[in-house]
């Protein structure tokens, strides 16, 4: 076996496999590589979740039949970035920096084909003004043509749900096939970033972005009940480490960096304090002596206690040099196409190595690889 070759999955090893996908624009590209590997190998995941372009990405692959859910993510990017650069592979150098910046701009000021477009200007001057900077109508025919809603909701074979949080009420919200029916306004509200989109409305309620509340849909897939033992890639897109900028467009990225790794971090680290204190409970219920777990007491405490094992690994696009604060809205041609091969790069590097098979240490409840 070469170092490039993943071990074969025992079938002892049956734990389910979730895709957790973090918001962040243009970056999303890299999560579309990721998932591009794991589609080949023998953890395709039966449960996909995002915030944003990652509710987007979880969209097309839960919306389409196994066989053509890459395709269709390169069709959706592709097109997206279809006139935003002139170079076909990322340049070196200043030129590279120059390029960042140039897609940067054009994103701003015309927009991005199938994706989002600048209101005109007569919308300012309107009795309803405008509440955002570029109308997204074309995203919703860009999801019509590239995701088969009617899959998402009769077939399940993937499960998909994506966040928002209520305009009106700032509380977050997931929306899942698992209990209602997913349409394109759901996705569009996961990705309604203010005050760039408007607030898509759903049901008499208005959501915005759920990046504005978490970043990461992870806590949502592995605190669900009934929970399931799983295997959880968790696929982000924003890194918590950095060197010390050296210019203030490197400060504002550093600080965007930081702010959504963050988040991310924090959520990780709660969730597997609070399922190993879960394990602690169920091994010590063990140890008593009949009379005291017949309590009251005791019963409410094992209610807590839980058995499940999870494993998180953690794909983070790690970028050699400094992108600038724009690289979220950076959709050159260039720069998706080197992000998605990055992803493709890592979930095979760690493929390669599974390190999920080794047995897991009794005392824990939850492994992070990464």
């Amino acid at each position: 076996m070469t170092d490039a070759t993943p071990p074969a999955r025992p079938a002892s090893y049956d734990k389910k496999v979730g895709l957790v996908l973090q918001g962040g624009g243009a970056l999303g590209s890299y999560q579309a590589g990721v998932y591009e590997t794991l589609a080949a190998s023998e953890y395709v995941p039966d449960w996909v979740a995002g915030i944003s372009i990652g509710a987007i990405n979880a969209a097309i692959i839960a919306g389409n039949a196994p066989e053509h859910r890459v395709a269709r993510l390169r069709e959706f990017w592709e097109g997206i970035t279809g006139s935003s650069s002139a170079w076909p592979s990322m340049p070196d150098g200043p030129f590279a920096a120059w390029q960042q910046q140039a897609s940067g701009w054009t994103a701003l000021m015309f927009g991005q084909p199938g994706f989002f477009a600048p209101r005109k200007a007569h919308e300012w001057f309107l009795p309803h003004k405008a509440i955002s900077y570029y109308d997204t109508a074309a995203l919703k025919d860009t999801l019509t043509r590239l995701v088969d809603f009617d899959r998402i909701n009769m077939e399940k074979d993937v499960r998909l749900s994506v966040g928002a949080v209520n305009v009106r009420t700032g509380h977050f919200a997931y929306f899942d096939s698992e209990t209602i029916v997913i349409r394109p306004e759901h996705v569009m509200a996961s990705g309604a970033l203010p005050p760039g989109f408007p607030p898509v409305e759903i049901d008499g309620e208005y959501y915005w972005d759920g990046g504005l509340f978490s970043n990461t849909p992870l806590q949502y897939v592995l605190d669900y009940s009934p929970r399931r033992s799983r295997l959880t890639f968790q696929v982000d897109v924003f890194e918590a480490q950095g060197r010390l900028p050296r210019n203030i467009d490197e400060v504002n990225e550093r600080d965007k960096d930081i702010r959504y790794a963050s988040r991310t971090m924090a959520s990780t680290e709660a969730f597997r304090y609070k399922h190993d204190v879960r394990h602690a409970i169920n091994e010590l219920h063990k140890l008593l002596p009949p009379e005291i777990a017949a309590m009251p007491e005791a019963r409410r405490l094992y209610e807590h206690g839980c058995v499940t094992e999870m494993d998180i690994v953690q794909l983070i696009w790690r970028p050699r040099e400094p992108h600038g604060a724009s690289k979220d809205y950076q959709f050159g041609r260039a720069g998706m196409n080197a992000r998605w091969q990055q992803g493709l790069a890592d979930a095979r590097k760690m493929l390669a190595a599974s390190p999920w098979l080794a047995p897991m240490p009794r005392e824990l409840g939850v492994r992070v690889f990464g």
